[in-house]
């Protein structure tokens, strides 16, 4: 086995590691783990990714359901949108796109540079999320029902679903503030809910990916097995870890990896 390899399965337990102590944000960082240290090709990293995500995501959901943090229902509404679009995105739009999409001079577009550009662009957005003090979601008491605003909640999904298919990560920097604002969810059971939301569309996602792309079931197990040890290890370290404060630190790292994503992409 190459460096390469041992880091990038180390990446996986990494990924896990982070999701366990802060709740979400690990999953960000599997495309570029995938791409950098494992040889993945972007689109099949993104369908990977899915699985991850899902899979991770399906497992915290669990956890916390059994302390009754989940709100099923709100998850269900918001999931509904979110998974037509993920899987749409990933059976129809992701197959339907060219290899090479433009060119600018001599500069040529292809469809892998795209979906890297792209990422970056959404990792830049959740490291601001996740470095910026959280100050401006409105209070909800922990007693207060659900009062669902059904229209943004169906364009937020749909919007949300459809940037998962592209990117393959579970944007729950995207989904938390909709379902605190939207939804009128405490942060404690939007953070929950919002698991199982990215659980339902990332799987569903992935569904549309068996049909269109060859899946190496061996590693995506074995990669993802190690995602979910991982968040055992989180878990049990958060007991002695602030995962508050290791978020800000989380969201510069995620900044930095950006910008080496757009950097060795476009330079």
């Amino acid at each position: 086995m190459e460096v390469f390899e041992i880091f990038g399965f180390l990446g996986a337990l990494l990924i896990g590691v982070v999701l366990g102590l802060i709740g979400g944000g690990g999953s960000i960082l599997t495309v570029p783990i995938l791409v950098y240290l494992l040889s993945v090709n972007p689109v099949t990293a993104t369908a990977y990714s899915l699985f991850v995500v899902g899979a991770s995501s399906l497992f915290g959901a669990y956890q916390n359901f059994k302390k009754g943090l989940v709100d099923v229902k709100t998850a269900l509404v918001f999931a509904a949108p979110a998974f037509l679009s993920v899987y749409l995105t990933r059976r129809y739009l992701m197959p339907a796109l060219p290899s090479e999409l433009f060119t600018i001079g001599t500069f040529v577009v292809t469809k892998d540079l795209a979906i890297m550009v792209f990422f970056a662009c959404i990792m830049l957005v959740a490291a601001i999320a996740m470095i910026r003090d959280q100050k401006g979601n409105p209070a909800v008491e922990e007693d207060e029902k659900p009062q669902y605003n059904y229209p943004m909640i169906i364009l937020e999904g749909a919007v949300v679903g459809a940037l998962t298919g592209i990117v393959g990560a579970g944007g729950g920097f995207l989904i938390i503030p909709a379902l605190v604002l939207f939804a009128k969810l405490p942060m404690k059971k939007a953070v929950a809910s919002s698991l199982l939301i990215i659980a339902i569309k990332s799987l569903f996602g992935f569904i549309g990916d068996v049909q269109t792309i060859a899946i190496d079931w061996i590693f995506l197990g074995s990669f993802t097995a190690l995602s979910i040890l991982g968040i055992f290890l989180g878990v049990y370290l958060s007991k002695y870890i602030p995962g508050h404060k290791l978020k800000k630190s989380f969201g510069w790292f995620v900044l930095l990896m950006a910008f080496y994503i757009l950097y060795k992409e476009l330079v």
